[in-house]
């Protein structure tokens, strides 16, 4: 993969350019390199490859999904976490299946920009670089909001982290975080939380939710408040309370020097914003079709940077998906046309994923569409329709709130007109 030398930069040329090194990225690449692509190119602008899994050190990686078969030897099992391994293991598993396969993983390497429309400018430890690639694969993960942007008011102390702030702190550098934290969200992510802190020997005083009610209960004998809005973070220069608000108007304050904000996750797109991809206003993520391609030819996404947030095994199971539209574009079998029709869902939905019918009818893995609902559903009728005209209706199971999935057959897609207006899907 050499290249000459252009005004100080470096600049070559890859098959596939796999821009994120989690478990989509690296399923991805190591997809692609076995499939007799010559030239793939992982690019993670951490200094270790793997993912959100690398500091997750609870149990049950990789034990319901085929992702990497080629690697399963490598897979530690444990009789105490429902199968699989701890996220360490299997970020090393991910990682050792793509460079076993063929492909060129590089850490510590960021993108900067772009120089074209599958042409990305980076800077890493060989300095100054510009690389051209027939494809490219954006697979940049998700992030949790920090507090600025969850607007909490209050003092700004110390001891206020995410949960990968916090997994990064404890299982990655050792440090010591606290002695009293309150976690804040009850999605499964908070009470990875609450076990890394217990972990730490750290005293879990409560978790926090605003819902009324939780289908989750924390290990361990961890009290949950529920209907309870944190209203601000007290202390300085430590974290000293977290100030709370319940349903019935009472105010209170838990002593603590540590809080976890969890959930809420969004995706990192600012590399894809900043390369003029459409952006679905749902999932903020890039919109995409069945075939995982964006707005802009040649360019494909995987992974959770499309939906925040799913399971690490199923990103990777993405990853292995989005080589078959790749291999299709590479060997010039890709089929014509522009984007389709949007799908667009009506409250109380929040989004689907994919969000684009595309031009040949392909269908998403699992032949079926990921949904989301702003607040928890009973059971509804999801129903699809395109200009007045029903496409399909579907009973689904009740969901338990925003940070739970529900699933749409997508059966439908072939009735979709590729030249028609927008296609709705209303939980009625």
């Amino acid at each position: 993969m050499t290249g000459s030398e252009r005004n100080g930069r470096t600049v070559r040329d890859v098959d596939v350019l796999v821009v994120g090194a989690g478990p989509a990225g690296l399923a991805a690449g190591a997809e692609l390199a076995a499939a007799g692509v010559d030239r793939v190119e992982i690019l993670e602008r951490e200094q270790q490859a793997g993912g959100i899994p690398r500091h997750c050190h609870h149990g049950g990686f990789g034990a319901h999904t085929g992702l990497l078969a080629r690697a399963r030897a490598l897979a530690r099992r444990s009789a105490d976490d429902g199968g699989g391994m701890d996220g360490p293991a299997y970020a090393r598993q991910c990682v050792t299946a793509a460079l076993s396969a063929g492909a060129a993983l590089r850490t510590g390497v960021t993108v900067t920009g772009w120089a074209g429309p599958r042409t990305v400018d980076i800077t890493g430890p060989a300095g100054l670089e510009r690389i051209t690639a027939r494809a490219v694969v954006l697979a940049t993960g998700a992030r949790e909001r920090p507090r600025s942007a969850r607007l909490i008011p209050g003092t700004r102390p110390a001891g206020v982290y995410t949960t990968g702030e916090l997994q990064q702190a404890v299982h990655l550098h050792g440090q010591r975080v606290g002695t009293r934290a309150v976690v804040v969200g009850d999605e499964p992510v908070g009470y990875a939380a609450a076990g890394t802190l217990r972990a730490a020997g750290v005293e879990v005083v409560a978790v926090v939710t605003d819902r009324r009610a939780s289908r989750m209960r924390p290990r361990g004998r961890i009290p949950l408040l529920t209907g309870a809005t944190v209203t601000g973070l007290r202390g300085r220069p430590m974290l000293s309370g977290v100030e709370l608000r319940h349903e019935d108007g009472r105010t209170t304050t838990l002593s603590c020097d540590t809080v976890v904000l969890t959930g809420d996750f969004v995706p990192d797109h600012e590399l894809a914003r900043r390369g003029g991809l459409v952006l679905d206003p749902g999932t903020r993520g890039p919109a995409y079709d069945a075939a995982f391609r964006t707005s802009r030819p040649g360019v494909f996404a995987a992974g959770n940077l499309l939906h925040a947030v799913e399971r690490a095994g199923f990103a990777a199971e993405e990853g292995r998906a989005v080589a078959v539209p790749v291999l299709h574009r590479l060997l010039g079998t890709e089929e014509p046309g522009g984007r389709g029709p949007s799908l667009v869902v009506e409250a109380p939905l929040r989004w689907i994923a994919p969000n684009t019918a595309g031009p040949d009818g392909a269908r998403p893995p699992g032949d079926r569409f990921l949904l989301r609902s702003a607040r928890p559903l009973t059971l509804r009728v999801l129903v699809v329709t395109q200009d007045g005209r029903e496409l399909h209706r579907q009973r689904t199971l009740p969901v338990s709130g925003p940070g739970r999935s529900l699933y749409l057959a997508a059966g439908w897609l072939d009735r979709v007109d590729p030249h028609g207006p927008a296609v709705r899907i209303t939980a009625l």
